[in-house]
């Protein structure tokens, strides 16, 4: 049996790259096999089809006509190599994906082409070797001299690695722990997701030293033969910064300070940085100015109170009413919440005393009682709205 001639080989070429069904289903298998891809949220997808759908015709062209990459095609390998060590996705989980991508092609020419000539078989898998050879070296080349560049330069790795964890390109751990390691540092775990940005209508592009400045006025003294990294970037005219989750606490009076305002997200785990960083972002857009007392950044409990009003909460309301609650959902601090439901209805510690036959002074140290459980002064009105719609949602 002869091979195939070239025109044939070319109808294949074109009915292959003409099926968005081919590009669909190596993008498929790519996300079902490499489990890297198949953390990789809908924001990336696009461009792992641009790659495949590149991938698909420059092989097929190879094969057409027994040619070769040439320097266009390993400039941009190292190009989509750089970018892979940059946002962290290992190089082996890279490489697999162009051998699934592979496997796949070859699958698709054989159903086009089911009386293939051994020649055009034998054509087509010496193609893929030597292609997926190039690749392989091309690709680790490039990868490595970038993941040194990256260390070399760790402030500004760290900080490519924040806005990675913002737009949700880590979504394990695991390549989180990996990435850090090459670094030789340790993200906070507990972890404070602040974002901040000054008060004011006037609100131009954050400045980096701004929230470098930020970053080194929240530091906190880390544990001996630990590096925890800390790192700050910035979002149109806000800073977000990663600390250690101990920074909470002073972050109110830093910001009152520079006369700033911003959000502490302290509950999620460090593969959800994306979801904190929506959270603390949305709440900025939609707290009330009364909601930004001086010395008190909005929290966790805020953030989701604001998602529940808006429509959009990122909790269930039973989560909601325990982080705003906290310890006064026990059992054991009924009393409390009997005052503050009595002083949320009534609207005044006296009246709410009368409610309870208690005297006002007891009713007003239950009522700073509450403050110092849960952080929040039911005299405050954003606060006792935060109280009062958490005590109305509680199961």
């Amino acid at each position: 049996m002869t091979s195939l001639p070239v025109a044939a080989r070319e109808h294949v070429r074109q009915e292959m790259v003409a099926d968005p069904r081919v590009v669909a289903a190596i993008v498929s298998a790519v996300h079902e096999q490499v489990p890297v891809y198949a953390a990789l949220d809908d924001s990336r997808l696009p461009e792992v089809r641009a790659i495949a759908a590149w991938g698909l015709e420059r092989l097929l062209d190879l094969w057409v006509t027994d040619g070769a990459l040439e320097p266009s095609d390993l400039r941009r390998l190292r190009g989509i190599a750089a970018a892979r060590a940059a946002d962290g996705r290992p190089v082996q989980a890279v490489l697999r994906a162009y051998r699934v991508a592979a496997t796949v092609l070859t699958d698709e020419i054989a159903a086009r082409a089911p009386r293939l000539a051994a020649a055009d078989a034998f054509a087509l898998s010496r193609m893929l070797l030597t292609a997926l050879d190039t690749l392989s070296e091309e690709m680790t080349t490039a990868y490595a001299a970038t993941d040194e560049d990256l260390a070399a330069d760790r402030d500004r790795a760290l900080r490519l690695l924040l806005d990675d964890l913002i737009a949700g390109r880590h979504a394990s751990v695991g390549a989180l722990s990996d990435r850090s390691a090459r670094l030789g540092v340790q993200l906070p775990d507990p972890y404070c997701l602040l974002v901040a940005e000054p008060m004011g209508a006037e609100r131009p592009e954050m400045a980096l030293d701004a929230a470098t400045g930020l970053l080194e006025a929240l530091a906190v003294p880390g544990v001996p033969g630990e590096e925890v990294a800390s790192s700050a970037t910035v979002r149109g005219s806000r800073a977000v910064l990663l600390l250690p989750g101990a920074a909470a606490a002073g972050a109110g009076a830093v910001l009152g300070a520079r006369s700033w305002r911003g959000c502490a997200i302290t509950g999620e785990s460090l593969d959800r940085v994306a979801v904190a960083h929506r959270l603390a972002a949305d709440a900025l857009d939609t707290a009330p100015a009364h909601a930004h007392r001086p010395g008190r950044v909005l929290t966790d409990a805020d953030a989701h109170v604001l998602a529940l009003l808006g429509g959009h909460p990122a909790a269930a309301p039973d989560q909601v009413a325990r982080l705003v609650l906290g310890p006064l959902t026990d059992p054991g601090q009924r009393h409390l919440m009997e005052a503050l439901t009595a002083y949320i209805d009534a609207g005044s510690a006296s009246a709410a005393a009368r409610v309870l036959h208690l005297h006002a002074q007891s009713l007003r140290y239950r009522l700073r009682r509450i403050h110092a459980l849960t952080s929040r002064d039911p005299r405050d009105p954003w606060q006792r709205l935060t109280l009062d719609i958490a005590r109305t949602i509680r199961p």
